[in-house]
Formats: structure tokens, C-alpha cells, sequence
């Protein structure tokens, strides 16, 4: 019996060691099966601020800026996120560095916008307005927000962009 023992043991340790796990814990290289794989940080983060958990989503949108730190639309969703956890210095700042990098990002005007509102700065809320309404977001939803944005120059008293207010001058 002592050789057929070692025969079936012999074949379970065939079939194990097929496994990488096993082929690890017995010294085997097992370097074809390890491929660290990065986590889309920002796909979480996204999914994690529909939940609502936004200080959850905040980890993860630092997580996805280590990986991408030029990246606007991050910092943009970090600062929406922010801006929900009633964080609005820290947002501005972010919506800022956002600019920095993509001056076109209708969205980060739009919400830089409304907080330098809140924060009792017209002239720069009027400013990020305009810069919103010279270049608006395309898409099934983008109306309301180009409506809001215009209403809300009007009710600041100031014109559309600077170079229509400048063509209406004598």
C-alpha cells in the first residue's frame, strides 16, 4: 500500500501544483500568475458618491489624483464632493487647480461659480459665469444649467460675456 499512497499523493500534488497558490507555497516562481493590478480609483470614487458616501469617494478621488495628478476631472469630482460635505474653501481651491490645468472645464466654472457666490464674491462668481456660458456643456441636461447660469448673471446685473458687453458700448 506504501506505493500506491505515494502514487495518489503524488497525483494531488500534481493537480496542486498547477494551482499558483500552491506553486508559491512550494517554491515555485508563480511569476506568470502575479500581475499586480492596479484599482480604478476613480470609477470607485464615482460609484461610492452616487451611494452617497462621499467621504468614502473623497479617499478614493486622492487615491486616483496619486495615480493622475494632472488630471482636472478629478479634481473637479473631488471638488463636487467636497462641496457636499459643506467643505467649500477646500473646494474652491480644488475647482482652482482644476482650472489650472483645463481652463475649458465648463463645470468647474459652473461650480466655482456658485460657491464664490456663496462666499460674497460677485465680480469672480460673474467672472467663472461667463467663462461657463462661453464654453457650455453639451449633453441631455446641459440646458438647465446654461439657464441657471445665465439667470444668475442677470440677477448679479452683469452682461453675457465680456466681449458682448464691450460690442454694445457706443
Amino acid at each position: 500500500m506504501g506505493w500506491e499512497a505515494t502514487l495518489q499523493s503524488h497525483a494531488a500534488a500534481s493537480y496542486f501544483r498547477r494551482m499558483g497558490f500552491w506553486r508559491r507555497l512550494f517554491g515555485g516562481s508563480g511569476v506568470d500568475e502575479l500581475k499586480p493590478q492596479r484599482l480604478d480609483y476613480l470609477n470607485e470614487a464615482l460609484a461610492l458618491e452616487r451611494q452617497g458616501d462621499y467621504e468614502a469617494a473623497l479617499t478614493s478621488y486622492r487615491l486616483a489624483l496619486r495615480d493622475h495628478p494632472t488630471d482636472a476631472r478629478i479634481l473637479q469630482n473631488m471638488a463636487i464632493a467636497l462641496t457636499k460635505t459643506h467643505r467649500h474653501d477646500e473646494a474652491i481651491r480644488h475647482y482652482r487647480r482644476a482650472l489650472e490645468l483645463d481652463n475649458r472645464l465648463a463645470g468647474a466654472h459652473y461650480g466655482l461659480a456658485f460657491l464664490l457666490l456663496k462666499r460674497g464674491d460677485p465680480d469672480g462668481a460673474a467672472q467663472h459665469l461667463r467663462a461657463f456660458l462661453a464654453h457650455p456643456p453639451k449633453g441631455p441636461d446641459a440646458q438647465k444649467w446654461v439657464e441657471h447660469a445665465t439667470q444668475a448673471l442677470r440677477d448679479l446685473g452683469a452682461a453675457g460675456p465680456p466681449q458682448a458687453a464691450a460690442a454694445e458700448a457706443p
